[in-house]
C-alpha cells in the first residue's frame, strides 16, 4: 500500500498549476524560513498549506483523524484573530430605526465609490467631479459611474448604508459631505473603527451590532473583509475609468435579487461565486507577506 506523501501540493490543491506539477512544501517552508518574516506569519503560512494538505486526504489512509472542517470565514478568524490589532475606539452602531431597513450595506469608500489624488505642481487631473481640503493637502475626487444612482437605489430599496473606509475621518468626511449631501448614507465608521494587520486594515464586521446573515460588504480591498469573506462581494478598483459600470451591475444583479435568500451570504456565493471572495483573501495575504 503507498502512502500518500504529505509533502507535496498537487494540482488538485492549486488549480491553476499544470498537469502534474508538483510543489514540495519542504522547499517552499524552506525558502519562505529565509525571508525576513515574522515567525507568527511564517506559522499562518505553515497551518494554511497543512489544512489545505488535509482536505485532499482521505481519513481511510492516514493515522489520525480529520476534524469537522470549519466554515472559511471562522477558519480565516481563527488563524488571523490573535495576530490582528485590535485598536478600534468605536461603539457598535446604533440599532437599525426601521425593521424594513433590515439588511445593512457596508460600503468602502476610496476606489470602491470614488478616486481622489492629491493636487500637485502638474496641476489637477484630467477628470474630477469636485476638490476637498486645505492648504498643504487638497485632493481632486472623481465619482465613480453610477455612484449617485447606487446610493439612491439602496436608500429607496430598504438598505441600510454604512460606509466603511480605511481613511482618516479628516478626510473622508469632507468627501462625504458633498458625495452625499441628501444623508443616503446612514453611518459612518473610519480608521478607528479598523483593525490593524501587518501593513493592512482590516474591517471586522463581527462587533458592529448587525446580524451577519442579512449583512454584506462591498470593497475593492481583499483584505479588508478578510475576517468575514463570505460576506464580501469583491468589486473592481475604480481610478478613471469613465466606461465603468460596476455599480450598475450591482444595482440590476445581486441588490435586486438578494432579497430571495435568507442569508445574504447564500445570496453572496450565488452571485459572486462559492469561495471566491475567500480566495481572494488568501491570494491577497501572500502577496501582502511575502511581496
Amino acid at each position: 500500500m503507498v502512502k500518500p506523501n504529505r509533502n507535496v501540493i498537487t494540482k488538485e490543491h492549486v488549480p491553476n498549476l499544470p498537469c502534474h506539477t508538483k510543489i514540495p512544501v519542504a522547499k517552499t517552508a524552506s525558502s519562505i524560513n529565509k525571508c525576513q518574516c515574522d515567525p507568527r506569519i511564517i506559522k499562518i503560512f505553515t497551518k494554511l498549506v497543512r489544512i489545505t494538505n488535509m482536505k485532499h486526504i482521505s481519513s481511510a489512509k492516514i493515522s489520525y483523524k480529520v476534524l469537522k472542517k470549519l466554515a472559511s470565514d471562522d477558519y480565516l478568524a481563527s488563524v488571523l484573530g490573535p495576530l490582528i490589532q485590535d485598536s478600534t475606539t468605536s461603539a457598535p452602531l446604533p440599532p437599525l430605526t426601521s425593521p424594513n431597513n433590515n439588511i445593512t450595506v457596508f460600503l468602502d469608500l476610496d476606489e470602491t465609490l470614488i478616486h481622489s489624488v492629491r493636487a500637485s505642481r502638474l496641476g489637477p487631473p484630467i477628470n474630477y467631479n469636485f476638490v476637498v481640503g486645505g492648504e498643504g493637502d487638497v485632493r481632486y475626487v472623481l465619482k465613480r459611474p453610477f455612484v449617485d444612482e447606487f446610493l439612491w437605489f439602496l436608500s429607496q430599496s430598504g438598505f441600510e448604508i454604512v460606509l466603511f473606509t480605511a481613511g482618516s475621518e479628516e478626510y473622508a468626511s469632507m468627501v462625504l459631505d458633498v458625495l452625499d449631501p441628501d444623508g443616503l448614507i446612514s453611518h459612518r465608521l473610519y480608521r478607528n473603527s479598523c483593525k490593524k494587520f501587518s501593513r493592512s486594515f482590516v474591517k471586522d464586521l463581527w462587533n458592529l451590532g448587525r446580524d451577519l446573515t442579512k449583512a454584506v460588504i462591498v470593497d475593492d480591498k481583499p483584505y479588508s473583509y478578510i475576517l468575514q469573506p463570505e460576506n464580501a462581494i469583491p468589486i473592481i478598483p475604480f481610478t478613471d475609468d469613465l466606461g465603468d459600470d460596476e455599480l450598475k451591475k450591482l444595482m440590476s444583479g445581486f441588490f435586486t435579487r438578494c432579497h430571495e435568500f435568507e442569508d445574504l451570504r447564500d445570496a453572496v456565493k450565488h452571485y459572486v461565486g462559492n469561495g471566491v471572495a475567500y480566495s481572494n483573501c488568501i491570494e491577497k495575504l501572500s502577496e501582502d507577506m511575502w511581496g
